[in-house]
């Protein structure tokens, strides 16, 4: 999941500077000072005065109409405030402009560009240019000679951004790893050479899946929501331009992808035509982990939409799994034996709340986990063990996790698959030495936000594998965050790569009775609004 050192900062915004300034053009009219009066003449006032002011007028009307549309773009895009700017209210671009090229960077977590004009994004470059035509206010286009062409004739750039496109704006070692994209804004006669390969009649959308792509935990969080967020406005009419493209990030979320926009993905570094489009966003906007910000959306939509467009997403695939499994159940149950006298009397076997185990190896593993298992059926529960990796289908750990009512793993990025359940339903993070933080916001948080019961156990000195390699007074089980204090390498190597978990099960067991008991008690209050 990256570094746990990066979020432990302060969530900081960044005030307005020089930046700050082209977006608020502030207008001073000097009108003249007591000096100049006591040397004019008393009788040249009245005939001065109206000279200064029709002199002024003819110059300022234009900047006047022109500080009037800027206001207007900006308005839109939710840079008016004087105040300190956060991730939550700096805005996307708004395609309301007429702006060529205007970006916003006053974001701690990313910067974002949008572009509106005639737009080419070049083939085995990372340029996109915007061009303007020549023509307006009499302006003559450069000498065009039909035999010669226009290669001699230097094009105008007009304004020249960089951008990485990723959503870690704040981390330097990362952001190294993204490639720079050049938005450019020039002024030329179009000629053949620069002819659309492919002509689009919807933005693009750029970003970039490169940095901590591979971590399911970042591939929702710096790439799938904030796309959700930053294209909410569209209504799936966009191109999303993938930098740094992955063909099985795109088989691997194909599915949420296509409930996203209707068009197939471009490879930006990839593709050798010449795509042209109307309008651009180049970055993704990002509210805060895992989660979706109402306040901040046009419609209001919530993370809670966001898992609706998945479960619309994964049903297709997890009804043919279903299909699958009932097929397979019809099989076996034509070769077995017929019901013993017992389990006719009995019955049909009673209802038992679903509880799923997010099993780990090595790191962070819970030693005794068949243990754990055993009293969670105990107590009453119906477990299933779940073992995700980077093959497992995500509809397949969506189907198990969706029809769930309960949750229990170790932190880390797997925790990520908490989208993955209903509202109302219980999740238990298991929290390491030394991750109180990151487990708290990383997950904790989000899970709560998404309307899950949360449930964070945090484990003693004696539950943890450290416990025995370690003096009992050692600051490493004492004083957990002043080790996480003298940097990453040391929370990585230590608490997260270095320890494995032993749980304390007749503590634990209280988790797991307050679990059954408000699953079952879900449950009635479901039976009783349905027979309402």
């Amino acid at each position: 999941m990256g570094q746990h050192q990066r979020y432990q900062q302060p969530r900081q915004v960044e005030e307005d500077g020089e930046d700050g300034r082209e977006y608020s053009p502030t207008l001073v009219i000097d009108w003249g000072t007591n000096g100049f009066y006591k040397r004019t003449k008393r009788k040249l006032l009245p005939l001065l005065f109206l000279f200064s002011f029709v002199s002024c007028s003819l110059i300022l009307v234009p900047q006047l109409f022109s500080y009037s549309e800027t206001l207007s773009f900006l308005h839109s895009f939710q840079l008016g405030n004087d105040g300190p700017i956060t991730d939550k209210k700096a805005g996307v671009p708004s395609s309301t402009s007429n702006e060529p090229l205007l970006c916003d960077r006053r974001a701690f977590r990313y910067d974002t560009c949008f572009m509106k004009g005639d737009i080419r994004i070049l083939p085995a470059s990372s340029s996109i240019i915007n061009y303007l035509p020549y023509g307006n206010h009499n302006e003559k286009a450069p000498f065009f000679n039909e035999d010669v062409g226009l290669g001699e004739v230097e094009e105008e750039e007009l304004q020249h951004e960089i951008i990485k496109p990723y959503t870690r704006k704040w981390e330097t070692s990362v952001m190294n790893t993204i490639r720079d994209v050049e938005l450019i804004v020039k002024k030329y006669q179009l000629t053949p050479r620069h002819e659309c390969d492919v002509r689009h009649s919807v933005p693009a959308v750029v970003f970039s899946t490169g940095g901590y792509t591979g971590n399911v935990y970042h591939e929702f969080n710096d790439g799938l929501i904030p796309l959700y967020i930053t294209t909410q406005h569209l209504k799936k009419k966009f191109v999303i331009v993938v930098a740094e493209y992955h063909s099985w990030w795109y088989t691997k979320y194909g599915d949420i992808l296509s409930h996203l926009t209707d068009y197939p993905p471009l490879d930006l570094y990839g593709d050798s035509r010449t795509h042209c489009f109307p309008e651009a966003i180049v970055g993704l906007k990002i509210h805060d982990e895992l989660t979706v910000n109402s306040s901040f959306m046009p419609e209001h939509e919530s993370v809670q939409d966001f898992r609706n467009i998945m479960d619309k997403a994964y049903w297709p695939r997890i009804k043919g799994i279903i299909e699958e499994e009932e097929k397979e159940r019809l099989a076996l149950s034509s070769l077995s034996l017929p019901l013993s006298l017992e389990e006719e009397i009995q019955g049909p076997k009673k209802w038992k709340p679903k509880l799923v185990i997010i099993s780990r190896n090595g790191s962070r593993s819970i030693s005794n986990e068949a243990e754990m298992v055993k009293l969670a059926e105990e107590i009453g529960f119906q477990v299933e063990i779940l073992k995700p990796d980077s093959s497992t289908e995500l509809a397949k750990i969506y189907q198990v996790l969706n029809s769930s009512d309960a949750m229990i793993g170790v932190h880390g990025a797997a925790m990520t698959h908490l989208l993955f359940m209903r509202p109302g339903t219980v999740f238990i993070q298991v929290i390491p030495l030394g991750t109180d933080w990151a487990a708290l916001t990383y997950y904790g948080e989000p899970a709560m936000k998404l309307g899950l019961k949360y449930v964070g156990y945090k484990i003693l000195p004696q539950e943890s594998s450290l416990y025995g390699e370690y003096d009992k007074n050692d600051a490493v089980l004492t004083d957990p965050d002043s080790v996480n204090a003298k940097g990453w390498q040391f929370t990585k190597k230590i608490y997260l790569e270095g320890q494995k978990i032993q749980l304390n099960l007749k503590r634990f067991r209280k988790r797991l009775d307050r679990t059954y008991e408000h699953t079952i008690a879900q449950r009635t209050r479901m039976h009783r609004r349905n027979s309402q």
